[in-house]
């Protein structure tokens, strides 16, 4: 990952931009939602997802959101990266500070998004347990992850 990358609190005029990633991100990874469920999703995310949790965002040297993660009460309730930047180290920055930093240590994956679930196990992260039903009760399993504590 470029050195140029910088983390850091989004302020409120980001929170635009944020969703525009969390979109981008969701529909390159999220193949098996609706469309109407994403927009209805996206709503979510702006007025009320964004304010819930503590933010961290990924930004290149033209100040632009390549990435972010949201965690509560240790809980990583967001991840998501651009589709442009996948595979450049984002997640695996986002997600080393939100648990190094913000103290998270659990997570939940949709069942249907294997590229994450593969990319949280590489981290570290073992499943837990499962929902057959996402947060809002729709038929989108959750798999429950916590991170694996070594040499303690």
């Amino acid at each position: 990952m470029p050195a140029t990358l910088t983390l850091q609190t989004p302020h409120l005029s980001d929170y635009p931009e944020l969703v525009r990633v969390w979109e981008a991100s969701v529909r390159a990874t999220h193949d098996f939602l609706p469309d109407a469920y994403i927009l209805l999703l996206r709503e979510r995310v702006l007025e009320r997802y964004l304010d819930a949790v503590m933010l961290v965002c990924c930004k290149d040297h033209k100040r632009r959101i390549l990435g972010f993660a949201g965690v509560a009460n240790g809980r990583v309730d967001m991840l998501f990266v651009a589709p442009h930047a996948r595979g450049q180290g984002v997640g695996k920055r986002l997600l080393r500070h939100a648990v190094a930093e913000l103290n998270a240590e659990r997570l939940d994956v949709n069942e249907q998004n294997p590229q994450a679930l593969g990319f949280y196990l590489h981290e570290g992260f073992e499943v837990c347990g499962r929902s057959e039903t996402d947060g809002l009760g729709q038929p989108y399993p959750l798999l429950h992850m916590r991170l694996i504590r070594t040499g303690s």
